[in-house]
């Protein structure tokens, strides 16, 4: 049902991320004239950092990119390359959240498209890599963009870390963490 995807498939994993995240709040405020910036200023980069990995669904209903990160890595790749964009300022506001003493798995995105939502993909795409980062001891970090996803991790053991994130008009953005469950208890 989930796989990890090649290379190869990366222009699909973008092509469902695109997708699910087209009525986004948090994605339309960022690109708010097209969600084609994202797919070039957000989901291909991300593809490109060298901690990523990306899963599919069987029929690809579903996508989401994973970052192992060592401590004090940074999820945001050579930061001086981000063009003066909304995204480069979420991004310094959000980077001061991600834990810098140990390494951790970060959830950049993850999205189901719109036909397949509310059927257990986004559940079962957590529950796949949630039991790899517990057999590897380390947590995972991400930033919920809506209440309905905040409301999916919560609910996957994740809790909140910290107040909401907000930039001028932006939604808010809510940074959620998960120890793992071999003893992490950050």
């Amino acid at each position: 049902m989930i796989r990890r995807a090649t290379p190869a498939e990366y222009e699909t994993v973008v092509d469902v991320l695109s997708d699910a995240f087209n009525t986004d709040p948090l994605t339309t405020w960022l690109f708010p004239d097209t969600t084609n910036l994202a797919t070039a200023l957000y989901f291909h980069p991300l593809l490109t950092h060298p901690a990523a990995e990306a899963d599919l669904t069987t029929g690809n209903t579903a996508a989401a990119i994973w970052l192992r990160l060592a401590p004090g890595q940074s999820p945001y790749g050579d930061a001086s390359t981000l063009p003066a964009h909304r995204l480069h300022e979420l991004g310094r506001a959000l980077a001061p959240r991600h834990p810098r003493d140990q390494a951790y798995l970060y959830l950049p995105c993850m999205g189901v498209t719109p036909a397949h939502r509310g059927t257990g993909l986004g559940s079962a795409m957590l529950r796949h890599r949630l039991s790899w980062a517990d057999s590897l001891g380390i947590g995972t970090y991400l930033e919920a963009s809506s209440p309905r996803s905040r409301a999916l991790y919560l609910r996957h053991g994740f809790h909140d870390h910290g107040e909401p994130i907000r930039l001028a008009d932006s939604p808010a953005i809510w940074p959620i963490w998960r120890p793992t469950t071999t003893g992490d208890h950050r």
